[in-house]
């Protein structure tokens, strides 16, 4: 992170969660998808290249489901600061959000079937600036977004104070 030493990785489930919501996604949408793009373009290009262009397709969209979520563990960090949540994420793209103490109106921790099957939360972090999670944490152990939740909401609108 760009000048915090204290600053946090998510817990290594968060990889494996990741990767098997990824493939599912494969499984139930990607690949049936694909075979549908598939039948109907063989009406207009030759068969065995539309084989060939989906089978690959489905090969690299399973490379990445298996890589892709090591890739996005290792760009996340956040640290707690003294006046402000600083989270960092993104493999090609690296963002940066700091999010000041007194501006949280109010801090959720969120777990789906999956994420309970690891022992994962997302916490979600909330602001003035609208109806949606101005910062998100997710992969983290249930007790650990149970305790930033609780952080972060004491924390929130105290002003410095």
């Amino acid at each position: 992170m760009h000048d915090s030493t204290d600053a946090k990785s998510l817990d290594p489930k968060a990889v494996m969660l990741w990767r098997m919501q990824r493939l599912i996604r494969l499984l139930v949408v990607t690949i049936p998808m694909l075979i549908a793009v598939g039948v109907a373009a063989a009406s207009v290009v030759r068969s065995e290249l539309v084989i060939v262009l989906v089978i690959t397709l489905i090969a690299v969209n399973g490379v990445l489901a298996i890589s892709w979520p090591a890739l996005e563990y290792g760009a996340f960090r956040y640290a707690v600061r003294d006046d402000d949540l600083l989270v960092q994420s993104g493999v090609l793209f690296k963002r940066w959000s700091s999010i000041p103490h007194n501006r949280i109106q109010h801090v959720d921790t969120r777990q789906g079937p999956m994420e309970r099957i690891f022992g994962l939360s997302r916490l979600l972090v909330f602001t003035a600036a609208g109806m949606s999670a101005d910062g998100s944490i997710p992969g983290l152990r249930t007790a650990e977004a149970e305790r930033l939740r609780d952080l972060l909401s004491r924390r929130g609108g105290d002003d410095g104070v």
